[in-house]
């Protein structure tokens, strides 16, 4: 006996007890948990790979505070459907009851005026907003929502989750109860699910469709290559292969192996992933492993970037191959990503020293009389546009946290340095 409900959808959670994976969130002293436990619930978003569980969280959240729950998916809804969903949102309280949850699933698709139209209700309490995102949200949500909501991070499900996963669903399906179902190996299961428990069901539902009505189901290797050969290429995208291939490819760029890369690219771009999400680790590549042993290779990401979001796939890809070969093939340098970690672990070991007085813009007679400004130098005013004066604070004077990279460009502004400062850096 089959059913026409997917597994996945069969095996849902109904509570935190039954759910599976994130205990950094939900477990005994995750966030999310505490929050059920006080009864107090503010708007967040839920980042994380697809088929961890960010649709299913949103719901025991909100069935367990006993909150009205409505939903709307960023594909197909606009700013109409969203002014509707509010509407009706604050038609359903009841003097002060506690505001219903709107989930809005995929909210990186969302455009700006969609989550403009967002605003108000959040900030007034007319709903408590819960996102759900794959993308990163300080690059796909504007700033003021963003400012009004906690961003929790959900992490692909490790092999113990996925095989408590396995263990539940034989154990409680109502119909995979009744089969008889032989694990022999859980490999190819597991590395195929990549993470994503909606996968990992979806595999187990489909053998169990192979399999005769009376006869046991076998799951082992043979079998799970064997009931996704021709549906290999969907289980390329997402979970720990998505995170696996975009480390193979940053590391290709940053090894200098164009030829390593363009293959990655493409194992990108032929699984589905977001054009702009690789265009983005373009630009952070140029700054933190190529930076100024070439300053172009951040303007030429820039461009990549813009280019790949205003014309959008199939072009996308001819410039993101442009772009990964440039960077591939550049001198690298990774001395201004040293230089500000240095840096800020200075200021997180010791806290802020004052800033120097003649540093200090003095607005007002008070400041002057203080001595704000005394003893600046303007260095336009001097030859060669520079003039010896005490930048750092009390106490870090002639501190290094640059160190000039070993390459032509670096090797120029080394040599500019030690002929303004002499010794002193």
């Amino acid at each position: 006996m089959t059913s026409s409900i997917p597994l996945a959808e069969r095996m849902r959670p109904t509570t935190l007890e039954q759910y599976i994976g994130q205990t950094h969130l939900v477990g005994p002293e995750g966030v999310l948990r505490k929050l059920v436990a006080s009864r107090n619930l503010s708007s967040f978003i839920l980042w994380g790979p697809p088929g961890v569980g960010k649709t299913t969280l949103a719901q025991i959240m909100a069935r367990s505070l006993e909150r009205k729950f409505f939903t709307l998916s960023a594909i197909n809804a606009g700013v109409k459907e969203v002014r509707e969903v509010l509407e009706k949102a604050k038609s359903s309280r009841f003097f002060d009851s506690a505001p219903p949850v709107l989930f809005i699933d995929e909210i990186h698709r969302f455009n700006k005026a969609q989550q403009d139209s967002l605003l108000g209700a959040v900030e007034q309490g007319v709903v408590t907003l819960i996102g759900a995102t794959t993308e990163n949200p300080s690059f796909e949500v504007i700033r003021p929502l963003l400012s009004r909501c906690q961003v929790y991070i959900l992490k692909p499900l490790a092999e113990d989750d996925l095989r408590a996963l396995l263990d539940r669903v034989i154990k409680e399906d109502i119909y995979l109860k009744e089969r008889e179902i032989r694990i022999e190996e859980t490999g190819a299961l597991f590395a195929f699910s990549g993470g994503d428990a909606r996968k990992l069901l979806n595999i187990v539902d489909m053998l169990c469709g192979m399999a005769e009505e009376e006869a046991p189901i076998v799951i082992n290797d043979e079998t799970v290559r064997g009931a996704l050969q021709q549906n290999v290429a969907r289980y390329d995208k997402g979970g720990e292969e998505h995170y696996d291939v975009i480390s193979a490819f940053i590391k290709s760029v940053r090894g200098s192996d164009p030829n390593a890369a363009i293959y990655y690219l493409a194992r990108m771009l032929a699984g589905g992933e977001e054009p702009r999400f690789i265009a983005r680790r373009l630009c952070i590549l140029a700054s933190e492993d190529i930076g100024l042993a070439n300053p172009n290779a951040l303007l030429l990401a820039e461009a990549c970037f813009n280019t790949v979001h205003n014309i959008g796939m199939p072009e996308a890809r001819i410039t993101l191959a442009q772009a990964t070969i440039y960077l591939a093939t550049s001198p690298k340098s990774n001395s201004a990503y040293m230089a500000v970690n240095k840096a800020l672990a200075q200021v997180e070991r010791e806290g802020y020293r004052p800033v120097p007085l003649h540093l200090r813009n003095a607005p007002t007679p008070l400041m002057e009389k203080a001595g704000y400004g005394t003893g600046y130098k303007y260095a336009h005013d001097y030859p060669g546009h520079f003039v010896e004066l005490e930048f750092m604070p009390e106490g870090l004077s002639g501190t290094r946290f640059w160190e000039p990279g070993e390459n032509p460009a670096e090797e120029k502004l080394k040599a500019r340095m030690e002929e303004l400062w002499g010794g002193k850096y």
